[in-house]
């Protein structure tokens, strides 16, 4: 049984839609399977997916993650 407070796995949501929410930084790190402190430095160094605060909270636009993604994956194919 699924309580309220349970999220559906971010990967499986963006595979299938976008998320009707803000993403964390650890759905991202969820997502790209990396440690949290990775998208910290991502952030930190301008070089991840653009994020923007509410307060003091990090948050991620789903649609620009996904941007990001096709973004990388055409650099990658440019490079090959």
């Amino acid at each position: 049984m699924s309580t309220a407070r349970e999220q559906p796995d971010p990967r499986a949501t963006l595979r299938s839609g976008l998320p009707d929410r803000y993403l964390t930084p650890e759905d991202i790190a969820v997502i790209f399977k990396v440690p949290v402190e990775t998208v910290y430095q991502w952030r930190k160094k301008r070089t991840g997916p653009p994020g923007f605060r509410i307060g003091k909270h990090l948050r991620y636009d789903p649609a620009d993650i996904r941007a990001y993604v096709t973004e990388r994956k055409t650099a990658d194919r440019a490079a090959a």
